[in-house]
């Protein structure tokens, strides 16, 4: 499962989204927007007459919590009286002007650890919601092992973790059925939830956990859900989907982004390129830029042997060398293997060495179960095409070591297309070991 983050008013969007499937018995508002400064808040108002009219709560959505103990929440107890709209946009505008700083930690209200500094570019707004604390609740859900577990306390809000004895924690396996589900939560309700709501209570937990494994989600936490009655309000949300089902989800989720985390560099156009290709796939295709004007760069296919070849090169040439982490697996179609070859040509003959040596490109992997390697050979054999004369300026040397379905093929193919083009190249098969070529390029 390969997890990504996902913001807070998307997480919520897809709840509200699917929200009669799963809660028909409650009532959801779903009033929330999301904007970058207080202009845009203002020109939404225009269509959303709620932002005029109600008390409202302002906070970063940038996949970082804490926010209430970093004073990143405008909500109605801030001085003087209610969260106007133009109070909202005006802290928006004053939040996002200067870098701020954020704890991701904190001993009581003390923070602890070092802050990361970044910009704050995206805001959620919602309306307050009057509530007591005891109102307030928790759930989440997320894949342990080869468990589901679901974790329910009456207790919400920033104190959770300092209060996690109070948890009740729940694993459910893949084969348990719906009846099944629904017959554990009920007998595992957090024994200070009020009697009135343990009903409800019940209820929404079988529907959230129905809706974190049907929607696919990889994490998804509510905390804290104000529940008065049949009215639900979703108060704070953190959320991550299974992206290995983005493919088939389109629909399900809509428009999801998935931003860099607060505090990191920003994804490289080429990278976000990958990922969308990725998103829409059953293979799995991954990019990390680790130095680009390394001289190292790899094109591995499978997770595992990426982790070996990236080991391998740090070990013997020194990580200052190797460019890129990444991998192209789980049958990736020819032209997926085009596409993802022709990235890293790209990057890879923007700039000669800086010390004048030839650069290196390793296309290894382990033995193949059912990828057809002599179909994703004829995608990097079409890359090859487009960028041989960029290869032969740059000085590229390129080391091939593959095994598995029509292998022999592959290898056959690549060697021939390379020299035909004019490139230098040495092709191997799974009779040599699967890092050697590692050990080749570095001594040659």
């Amino acid at each position: 499962m390969a997890q990504k983050a996902i913001r807070e008013y998307d997480a919520k969007s897809i709840l509200a989204k699917h929200w009669d499937k799963y809660f028909p018995n409650f009532t959801y508002a779903y009033e929330t927007i999301m904007v970058q400064n207080g202009s845009e808040l203002q020109e939404v108002a225009q269509e959303k007459a709620w932002l005029k009219e109600k008390t409202l709560v302002a906070k970063p959505d940038m996949l970082f919590g804490k926010r209430g103990k970093n004073g990143l929440v405008l909500f109605k107890d801030a001085k003087p009286g209610d969260v106007t709209l133009a109070k909202a946009a005006s802290w928006i505008d004053e939040k996002s002007k200067e870098k701020q700083s954020v704890y991701f930690a904190f001993d009581g209200e003390t923070p602890s650890g070092e802050a990361k500094t970044d910009y704050l570019t995206h805001f959620i707004v919602e309306p307050f919601t009057p509530h007591t604390q005891e109102q307030e609740y928790y759930i989440s859900a997320t894949c342990v092992g080869d468990d589901d577990m679901l974790y329910m306390s009456a207790e919400g809000g920033m104190e959770v973790e300092e209060n996690w004895d109070k948890v009740i924690e729940v694993a459910f396996s893949i084969t348990e059925s719906e009846e099944e589900i629904a017959q554990k939560i009920r007998a595992n309700i957090p024994a200070d939830v009020a009697q009135k709501d343990k009903e409800n209570f019940a209820e929404f937990a079988i529907g959230f956990f129905k809706a974190y494994r049907e929607l696919n989600f990889a994490y998804l936490e509510i905390n804290p859900f104000v529940m008065q009655e049949n009215k639900i309000e979703l108060l704070d949300m953190v959320a991550k989907l299974d992206d290995t089902a983005g493919f088939m989800m389109s629909e399900a989720w809509g428009d999801v982004e998935y931003p860099t985390s607060f505090g990191m560099e920003e994804k490289s156009p080429e990278v976000k390129a990958i990922e969308e290709a990725d998103s829409k796939s059953g293979a799995s295709l991954k990019l990390t830029i680790l130095k680009p004007e390394a001289r190292i760069w790899t094109m591995v296919a499978g997770g595992g042997a990426s982790v070996v070849y990236a080991d391998t090169i740090a070990d013997l040439a020194g990580i200052n060398d190797l460019a890129n982490y990444g991998e192209y697996s789980g049958g990736p179609t020819t032209d997926e293997t085009q596409f993802y070859a022709e990235t890293i040509l790209d990057l890879m003959t923007r700039h000669k060495d800086p010390d004048g040596r030839v650069k290196v490109l390793i296309i290894g992997g382990a033995i193949a179960n059912f990828t057809d390697v002599a179909a994703t050979f004829t995608g990097i054999i079409k890359a090859f095409n487009a960028y041989a004369d960029k290869m032969k300026e740059i000085g590229i040397k390129i080391y091939v070591r593959r095994g598995g379905p029509n292998y022999e093929k592959g290898l056959k193919d690549i060697k021939e297309a390379a020299d035909r083009l004019g490139l230098w190249i040495d092709v191997y098969g799974p009779q040599t070991h699967v890092t050697d070529i590692v050990r080749m390029a570095i001594e040659a």
